[in-house]
């Protein structure tokens, strides 16, 4: 509490209070639209951080499938004791088998009368059970045995039986075969436990043991879970940048995301670790792993199903600078860019050519539709340029019209980013990636960065940025009133300059709350649960209310940005007809305000009105109170021209009123 209190001091003192005008009046030239609003300026950034993909997006209940974890039982626990030492082995395949080498060998001894036997997996910091769902269970299985009976079930946490079923496995000889069972679970249960039970007698092998929710985005089987899904859906984002991120890069090269090893069959997926399984010593992740289940096709599908453009980041002969800076030498850099040229071929090619085979083959013959790509993650330096040269020319030669996304670093300033500036512009980059993770006294301060930018040359992508409540990789940073609120100051500025800025996405996406490494995160979920919080509202609310032009709205004949405390930007929706008009007010006061709308012939008598606000700036949405701070709508009345408004204190506000005709 002292903590929020101190950071409330400093904004007011450094940047917010002073004594309120009794009625501002804030000039809107509805007249005057400027420039066009990309449909890509608000979207979503994802990355396997925060348990993000594996115990969070994916719904994948089983922890360690396949036993490629260092650890190979790591998630298992053997139930009852074996008759002999070695019933249960970890079987090495050999050479060749690189995607999926290991294999668990149970021996079994007696029949029905033997020795009770048995596995259990303890998920994902649990696995979250519906009552009433139904649950798929598969695994491969080799056997030599005649026939094994095996009983799977969960259990919640008291060791109670709330679901399951029975299955009989007959000799396979030396072929794999895919066995499976489907029950509904009886209860609800935040963290229950699967439990596979063995009667039988001779060898069995298992591979690939596998437990989904029936209830998937879509009802895909092996798919993501719906309600995490449903939240990026409802905020309609113009575009999803995947799959990071610092995993794209890797503690090194050998740890870094490669796309094609995503493809295929999932036991064909070569599982790796998570660069977040050991980056923090404070929030160690020992089971922290990619599985890739959900894989370069799927992230894909889901652009394609909640109508955003997808935006791929792909590794560029770089590993992680902050870890190991390991590089690929220029001479062998051909792999790294041939396989940014297969990807695009896989997104866009015909059935008929190697990579557009490979998607058709997995379900989806028509082509994604790829228009951008990101080359590097918060790469920096001469070592970056001199490869980045070598993609643009290969990708640019074979599609001239693709976009390039290019990293200026980690920071949006300092030596790296001048450099980096500086060496884009003069290779007319495309889209220049901009960071930022600061305190919210930096995001208030700034909602005039690019006033002044370039307006010819290269855009520029907000890709990665969050109001840091306490400070950069802080345990304490929260998603708060404070931070929120300083984000919708600082967009007003972005989309004062659609000119300039093409792209924006806050980040991280997902954190799970037993699981993360990372705070602040957009959104928050449990094994069963999953919330908003302030910040992704105002995400949401400004993707939603994008409008197609910006238009100018001055206060004293200067863009609104701080003055009286007040932050505002204005945009004409050709859609609906409507205008649209943000306004954040950082005071702790409230105040009334005028929106004058000039060269407006005829106003309608009544308008929308969309607002947040919190009368503590230290307020966090949560679990328990996933609403605490949210959007409210109510209808306002008109007066001639103008609308008349009480901006309530630490609020954003968002007007849409109806004064052009709607283009179909």
């Amino acid at each position: 509490m002292k903590k929020v209190k101190l950071i409330c001091s400093v904004v007011v003192s450094c940047l917010l209070f002073g004594r309120l005008n009794a009625q501002t009046v804030l000039t809107v030239q509805a007249d005057r639209p400027g420039a066009a609003i990309e449909s890509t300026m608000w979207g979503v950034f994802f990355e396997d951080i925060n348990m993000g993909a594996d115990g969070g997006l994916y719904a994948e209940l089983v922890k360690n499938r396949s036993f490629e974890f260092n650890k190979p039982m790591m998630g298992w626990k053997i139930l009852g004791k074996p008759a002999t030492e070695g019933d249960f082995l970890v079987v090495h395949r050999g050479e060749g088998y690189t995607a999926n080498p290991r294999f668990l060998r149970v021996t079994l001894h007696g029949g029905s009368g033997g020795q009770r036997m048995g596995l259990s997996n303890e998920g994902f910091r649990g696995m979250g059970v519906r009552e009433g769902v139904k649950y798929d269970f598969s695994m491969l299985v080799r056997q030599t045995a005649a026939k094994v009976n095996l009983h799977v079930g969960l259990v919640n946490k008291d060791g109670q039986s709330i679901g399951g079923g029975s299955l009989v496995s007959t000799a396979t000889g030396e072929q794999w075969e895919k066995k499976t069972l489907s029950f509904r679970a009886s209860v609800t249960a935040p963290s229950a436990t699967m439990n596979i039970w063995f009667e039988g007698e001779g060898v069995i092998d298992m591979d690939m043991i596998s437990l989904f929710p029936e209830d998937t985005w879509k009802g895909r089987p092996g798919g993501m879970r719906a309600d995490m899904v449903q939240l990026l859906a409802d905020m309609k984002p113009g575009f999803i940048r995947f799959p990071g991120g610092c995993i794209v890069e890797g503690f090194d090269l050998s740890q870094r995301y490669q796309w094609k090893k995503t493809l295929g069959l999932l036991e064909e997926r070569q599982l790796i670790i998570n660069r977040w399984n050991f980056e923090f010593a404070h929030r160690p992740a020992p089971d922290y792993f990619q599985s890739f289940g959900l894989g370069f096709f799927e992230y894909f599908q889901l652009a394609e199903d909640i109508g955003a453009e997808p935006l791929p980041i792909l590794n560029c002969g770089m590993a992680c600078q902050f870890n190991s800076a390991e590089v690929a030498p220029m001479s062998e850099l051909d792999p790294y860019v041939q396989d940014a040229l297969d990807l695009i071929e896989f997104a866009n090619g015909e059935p008929g050519t190697k990579w557009g085979k490979v998607r058709a083959d997995m379900g989806h013959p028509a082509p994604f539709h790829l228009k951008m790509m990101g080359v590097g993650n918060e790469n920096w330096g001469p070592q970056y340029v001199e490869r980045l040269k070598v993609f643009t020319a290969a990708i640019k030669a074979r599609y001239p019209d693709f976009q390039l996304v290019n990293s200026s670093g980690t920071d949006p300033n300092g030596d790296r980013f001048d450099y980096l500036n500086g060496e884009l512009r003069s290779m007319h980059a495309d889209i220049i990636d901009e960071h930022y993770y600061r305190r919210p006294e930096w995001f208030f301060g700034n909602a005039r960065r690019y006033d002044n930018y370039p307006r010819n040359g290269a855009k520029i992508f907000c890709g990665e940025y969050a109001a840091q409540s306490d400070h950069t990789v802080s345990v304490d940073n929260r998603n708060s009133w404070l931070t929120a609120l300083s984000e919708a100051a600082f967009m007003t500025g972005l989309e004062r300059n659609a000119d300039v800025v093409k792209m924006a996405s806050y980040a991280p996406l997902f954190a799970h709350a037993e699981g993360w490494q990372w705070t602040p995160d957009l959104i928050w979920v449990d094994n069963l649960r999953s919330y908003g919080t302030p910040d992704y509202y105002v995400q949401k609310l400004y993707s939603l209310n994008k409008g197609s032009r910006v238009v100018p709205i001055t206060l004293h004949n200067e863009a609104v940005a701080g003055q009286d405390s007040l932050y505002a930007t204005a945009a004409k929706d050709d859609r609906t007809g409507e205008l649209i008009i943000k306004v954040v007010n950082a005071s702790g006061k409230g105040q009334v305000s005028r929106l004058s709308l000039a060269g407006v012939k005829k106003v309608p008598g009544k308008a929308s009105l969309t607002v947040m606000t919190s009368s503590q700036l230290g307020n966090v949405n949560s679990f328990a109170s996933p609403q605490n701070i949210a959007p409210v709508t109510s209808e306002i009345a008109l007066k001639g021209k103008e609308i008349a408004l009480e901006l309530a204190p630490y609020s954003f506000s968002v007007i849409r009123v109806k004064i052009y005709p709607a283009v179909p």
